[in-house]
């Protein structure tokens, strides 16, 4: 009898663990309630995930584990309306880059400064804006992404939103479209963060002094030239890595390429 109840007990544990793990560990500076992950014990480092999609993304690169075993402090964190952190529909929860701000509040709950940031694909657009508003930022990685997000007319964005809004409106993005579904995305969430997609000028790219580092696939043409966004920023470099847009950044050589970058002095 005691044995089953010590078996029930520890069962019942467990279950509350999980639940409490999964609950969202911070409140941002609107309210919004934003999930992160920690892992490991260093120099701080940020990963932003991409466009339909979440922390769980990193969790399936090898990246994580790199930058963890190379002595860094790992920060994941579910953008808004995104994965676990709360999701909110209203134009006001997405504009004036609500999701920078996050990033910034977090890390300053946490008490980490002179931080380095990874994004790629949307992650490595908000990367961007991040480096004009953070002071903090040490050295950034920019994966999967060319210049054209500049752009605020960009036709990627232009056109991802108007599919989301407009059903049928954009045959070539069903496919994204259905996955996200699927997926259990929110499509009224990824329309708003199309929406309000930070934009980084050309103008404020040529002023970057942070070290940067640009990673594309060697297959992969999603989001235009990477070297264009090279040649916008001064003193930042390109490496090609194996892969299409989807596979690059879970191949060893995107985390050799980015731990190598991170450790330089």
């Amino acid at each position: 009898m005691i044995y089953k109840l010590l078996i029930t007990l520890l069962f019942l544990s467990s279950r509350v663990d999980a639940q409490t793990s999964r609950e969202p560990l911070f409140t941002s500076f609107d309210g919004t309630k934003i999930h992160y992950d920690i892992l490991g014990e260093g120099k701080p480092v940020v990963l932003l995930h991409g466009f339909i999609s979440t922390s769980e993304s990193w969790k399936r690169a090898p990246v994580r584990q790199a930058l963890v075993d190379a002595g860094f402090k790992v920060v994941m964190l579910d953008l808004r309306g995104n994965g676990l952190s709360d999701k909110p529909h209203t134009a006001e929860a997405y504009r004036d880059n609500a999701e920078l701000k996050d990033v910034m509040a977090l890390m300053n709950h946490l008490g980490l400064k002179n931080y380095d940031v990874v994004g790629y694909s949307r992650g490595a657009i908000l990367t961007a804006k991040l480096l004009t508003m953070d002071k903090q930022v040490h050295r950034a990685v920019m994966g999967g992404i060319s210049v054209d997000f500049s752009d605020p007319n960009w036709y990627r964005r232009k056109n991802f939103h108007e599919a989301l809004t407009k059903p049928g409106s954009h045959p070539e993005l069903q496919g994204a479209i259905d996955y996200a579904k699927k997926s259990g995305a929110d499509t009224v969430v990824l329309a708003r963060l199309q929406e309000f997609q930070p934009v980084t000028t050309r103008a404020e790219l040529g002023k970057i002094k942070v070290p940067l580092l640009v990673v594309n696939g060697d297959k992969d043409k999603d989001n235009g030239d990477p070297q264009t966004l090279v040649d916008a920023v001064p003193g930042s470099h390109l490496v090609i890595v194996p892969g299409d847009h989807g596979g690059a950044m879970r191949t060893p050589e995107f985390a050799t390429a980015v731990v190598a970058f991170l450790k330089e002095k």
